[in-house]
């Protein structure tokens, strides 16, 4: 498993291991939440994704209440977000859906998930959204403020634009390491819209969520795609599944793909494409069925 480093002192495993669906699992113990994890470890898979809002604010505390039994900490890098207030969970009598970059909810937010997932400091901490009304000074200045203190090692951003980007590092000291955004097979455009080009003009990696769109490549609409893809897994004993992820992977912005599963089967097998090699032609036949057309 390659390593992706955000600076000296940290790196993440190229294949992350996504919780947004942990608590639809029916089962929720500890031990079976460690089963998981112990999956993710046997295959170099060491950095888990998580978020505030996941799971309807629970799904920190059913992976902190599992950590704090394994002693897996040491061994982990934990990714979390904030910032997305919906009506549900602890913030159930919120009006509407919302996003809250002020200093308060960020403090706030950051001392709920370390008190939830039992742990000292956040490794990578991710504003979720951006917000129409972040104050991009006091944002930055909340943000430094978590990493000085140790609260947080690293700072980065998920679904912002360039601009969105640049704004929020104008203000801050810190250095922003990384922006998770949606890349798939199906959602490709951010390899020509310029989302994907500005993370490498400021030499940074990018976190993919949804790589498997959702579940969509698998889909009756898609099938002649689908059926591409195991044309081509087969070629490389493989699964589509995994050639999916290897075109991710393949391409040279040091791509990490955020994937989510609750099946401890499944998970064993995230690691497969890491053993795919497409070349050029392959990737551009992949990326040519996906959009219905060939290049210009």
């Amino acid at each position: 498993m390659d390593r992706i480093n955000l600076s000296d002192d940290v790196s993440l495993s190229q294949i992350i291991y996504g919780m947004w669906r942990l608590t639809d699992d029916s089962d929720t113990s500890p031990s079976y939440v460690n089963q998981k994890i112990e999956a993710c470890l046997e295959q170099q898979i060491t950095t888990i994704d998580q978020a505030d809002i996941y799971g309807g604010y629970e799904a920190e505390e059913v992976f902190g209440t599992a950590l704090r039994q394994s002693g897996y900490r040491d061994t982990l890098e934990i990714v979390t977000k904030c910032d997305i207030i919906a009506p549900i969970g602890r913030h159930r009598d919120a009006r509407v859906k919302y996003y809250d970059t002020s200093r308060e909810h960020i403090t706030q937010s950051v001392e709920q998930s370390l008190k939830l997932m039992n742990i000292d400091y956040i490794d990578l901490l991710l504003i979720h959204r951006p917000d129409p009304l972040m104050d991009a000074e006091q944002t930055g200045a909340v943000l430094d403020s978590l990493v000085e203190s140790g609260k947080a090692k690293h700072i980065g951003v998920s679904n912002f634009k360039p601009h969105d980007f640049a704004l929020l590092q104008s203000y801050m000291h810190q250095k922003l390491v990384t922006n998770q955004i949606e890349i798939s097979v199906l959602a490709n455009e951010c390899f020509t819209n310029g989302d994907i080009a500005f993370m490498q003009k400021e030499r940074l990696p990018i976190m993919a969520w949804s790589p498997l769109a959702g579940g969509r490549i698998y889909d009756e609409s898609n099938q002649e795609l689908f059926a591409f893809l195991n044309t081509i897994a087969n070629s490389h004993n493989t699964s589509p599944t995994a050639i999916a992820v290897a075109w991710l992977l393949a391409h040279p912005a040091k791509i990490m793909p955020v994937m989510g599963t609750n099946s401890v089967e499944r998970i064993k097998s995230l690691s497969m494409a890491c053993n795919v090699k497409l070349d050029r032609q392959s990737w551009f036949e992949i990326y040519e069925m996906a959009n219905g057309h060939e290049v210009p």
